[in-house]
């Protein structure tokens, strides 16, 4: 009976092992041959595909070249990280659909761009955004305001690119709709991460207080007794510009200093300012 039952045991799992292995080899060849179906179900939104026409605008209007690391959120077929990687840039796409990961890395080594890109399986919300000097993305409203605080700590100047869903009360610095040769899906968002300049600054004429709302800039100039409002305030990455009566400011916002040209219809002077407290 012993003997018995040890061949009987033996043979059971060469037949489960061997059923395994056929189960695997199954499961791969349905792996290779899977195909997106444009309207199903997604971790955070159905997947749709972005019209590659739309592709391409997104990423001209981020001015994409081979000095930028590409990240794109909800990655799909790996399209938009593919046509960033043939401007040269490195990409990388985060997808949270493993099948939707293994076709996009199929799809760029057909498009022979597999050794300036990568597909990370992962949760969008968890995901190290730090490297990115460009993000694109086509999620949803909702999904974009939840992810706008983590957005605003990147680099003042990374790009962020939306296909057709807006930031809500975060104006886009530019926004472009498509007729020609695209019928859903046709408008692209901009937004530049601009440098935090809330607070009051120490110029050479006074005190300069700032009040930041997203890239929009108001304020007050004081120097001496005499306020003055500034006005036309807009920041457009560490960029800043602003009015005082007919003087423009311009500068660039490095941490706790800005540098740059007063321009009057007298002359162009430097001007800085210090953030007090620093």
């Amino acid at each position: 009976m012993n003997l018995l039952r040890f061949l009987y045991r033996s043979l059971a799992g060469f037949f489960m092992a061997s059923l395994f292995v056929c189960l695997s080899a199954q499961g791969e060849q349905i792996n290779k041959d899977y195909l997106p179906r444009s309207g199903q179900e997604g971790k955070d939104v159905i997947w749709v595909p972005t019209p590659q026409i739309l592709v391409e605008k997104m990423l001209d209007m981020a001015d994409v070249t081979s000095d930028d690391f590409v990240i794109d959120l909800g990655s799909g077929d790996g399209r938009l990280v593919i046509a960033a990687a043939k401007r040269g840039a490195r990409a990388r796409g985060i997808e949270y659909n493993q099948d939707m990961v293994e076709l996009s890395g199929r799809n760029a080594e057909n498009e022979g761009v597999s050794d300036r890109v990568e597909f990370i399986r992962e949760d969008l919300f968890e995901s190290d955004l730090s490297q990115a000097t460009v993000i694109t993305m086509f999620l949803l409203t909702s999904i974009n305001v939840k992810l706008r605080p983590k957005l605003l700590e990147l680099k003042p100047g990374t790009r962020i690119v939306s296909n057709t869903f807006t930031m809500e009360e975060w104006i886009a610095d530019e926004s472009v709709s498509l007729f020609d040769d695209c019928d859903f899906w046709c408008d692209a968002l901009l937004w530049i991460i601009p440098a935090k300049v809330e607070g009051r600054w120490k110029i050479p004429q006074g005190e300069l207080r700032l009040n930041q709302n997203f890239q929009m800039v108001s304020g007050t100039l004081t120097t001496g007794l005499n306020t003055i409002t500034i006005s036309d305030g807009r920041l457009y990455g560490d960029q800043i510009t602003f009015r005082v009566n007919d003087e423009k400011y311009s500068g660039n916002v490095k941490g706790n200093t800005i540098e740059g040209i007063v321009t009057s219809t007298r002359n162009s002077i430097k001007w800085n300012a210090v953030r007090k407290g620093h």
